[in-house]
């Protein structure tokens, strides 16, 4: 059976650090929570583990509420332990062997003996590509052994479309989206949602057309452009003439020297920087006031100054809540 947690809260005098938080975590898969700093990813773990007092709600483990279970009895193990270093504070002595391989195999050791309810909090920081992606395959194994139900919870979005199956955004003392990873990527719900899995494009605009509209239309706070977006249910579009956020994500950009296709919202941007990023570059724009950025597999031949024509279609640009 799942796990399901029904109107968590925790407060500390006046401060909400969860309030009425909903959540379900499946069974044989592993749940990425994400969520910004001091955003209660641990404050959430230690609850279900029991080292730290609720102040409402229940979380369902196979039909029983576990915090009303005494700590010991309640089948969870949470890893790194608290005050302890991520994974490396697992060590308890120098090993004979590499420090990389003696963590791994204690991890997994860790993950072995764990009960039903596995939580991970933010445990592989210090951890280089190799001994993240076998630690990565360690906690993924264990997920499916048993039918366990695992928890992973970081800030860092990259490593959740590594480790995890489903991602619950936590943000706000609530959950505001879930999803797969791919998902909560490509449709961010939020404002939220879309700093925490990437960023890219945010930008402020008055929407000018009404409800019916097949594709609504805005107008750019910054630039004065007029655009449209992907159609989008009533409900996120906002009063008419009020202020939205739209997101568009800078691999969804499109860069042209001066083919012109309308329909994908062209604009006329200079180029204002080039940032190197490996296997590829992001290149900051500037229309007309209006900042953009697009990320792009080589940026040969392209200088600081020089002038393109930008498309941003309609179907990717996408109306986020606040």
């Amino acid at each position: 059976m799942p796990l399901e947690i029904k109107g968590l809260s925790k407060r500390y005098g006046n401060n909400w650090i969860l309030r009425d938080l909903d959540l379900t975590a499946s069974e044989g898969r592993v749940l990425g929570l994400l969520g910004g700093t001091a955003s209660g990813k641990s404050t959430l773990l230690r609850i279900l583990a029991g080292s730290t007092t609720d102040s409402g709600g229940s979380a369902l483990l196979d039909g029983s509420d576990i915090l009303k279970v005494r700590q010991k009895e309640r089948g969870v193990t949470l890893l790194p332990e608290p005050a302890r270093a991520p994974l490396i504070g697992l060590l308890a002595s120098p090993p004979a062997e590499s420090a990389g391989e003696a963590v791994l195999k204690q991890f997994e050791e860790r993950l072995t003996k764990a009960g039903k309810l596995i939580l991970l909090d933010d445990p592989f920081s210090q951890l280089d590509g190799q001994l993240r992606t076998d630690a990565v395959a360690m906690v993924r194994r264990a997920a499916k052994s048993r039918d366990r139900v695992v928890i992973f919870a970081t800030a860092d979005f990259n490593q959740l479309t590594e480790v995890a199956d489903d991602v619950a955004v936590l943000a706000q003392d609530r959950i505001v989206q879930t999803g797969t990873p791919q998902e909560v990527y490509e449709e961010p719900s939020s404002v939220a949602s879309a700093v925490l899995t990437g960023g890219g494009n945010l930008f402020e605009a008055r929407r000018l057309s009404k409800n019916n509209a097949e594709l609504p239309e805005f107008h750019t706070i910054d630039g004065g452009h007029r655009i449209y977006g992907a159609p989008t249910e009533k409900g996120r579009l906002g009063s008419i003439h009020a202020n939205v956020t739209l997101c568009i994500r800078p691999e969804q950009v499109m860069m042209s020297m001066g083919a012109s296709f309308p329909e994908d919202n062209l604009l006329r941007a200079v180029v204002t920087g080039i940032q190197f990023r490996g296997m590829t570059s992001i290149v900051d724009f500037d229309a007309a006031g209006l900042k953009l950025s697009a990320r792009i597999f080589k940026a040969v031949g392209i200088e600081v100054g020089q002038e393109f024509m930008l498309g941003l279609p309609p179907h990717r640009i996408i109306v986020l809540r606040d």
